[in-house]
């Protein structure tokens, strides 16, 4: 499906990495950028590699600026890796794509 500007299409935007000047550790500008998506109020997960939004596209871009923007008060270099795919009208993804691989390895059991 392609993404069509204005059309109220979720996504997944990602912050897969975020690659830092050592200004401050690491561990605390990636703190801020949490921060930030998790005070945006949509869905996201954070693991050891990726911080995972889900919401309407303008909205998680937005998001992701706003993180990396966080991030760069604190660093002289930031180079995002965002990842976006316009997935249709549809939410939950989030949690749902894990519960389906869950299924699986249950059925194998």
């Amino acid at each position: 499906m392609a993404y069509r500007p204005g059309a109220p299409n979720p996504t997944l935007g990602g912050i897969p990495g975020l690659r830092l000047a050592p200004a401050k550790t690491f561990g605390a500008l990636v703190a801020e950028a949490v921060r930030v998506v998790r005070a945006s109020g949509l869905p996201n997960r954070t693991d050891a590699m990726f911080t995972t939004i889900e919401g309407e596209w303008d909205e998680a871009m937005a998001v992701v600026k706003a993180a990396v923007d966080a991030v760069a008060a604190g660093s002289p270099r930031v180079r995002p890796g965002p990842q976006g795919r316009p997935s249709g009208p549809r939410t939950g993804a989030l949690t749902s794509k894990v519960e389906t691989v869950e299924r699986y390895l249950a059925d194998e059991d």
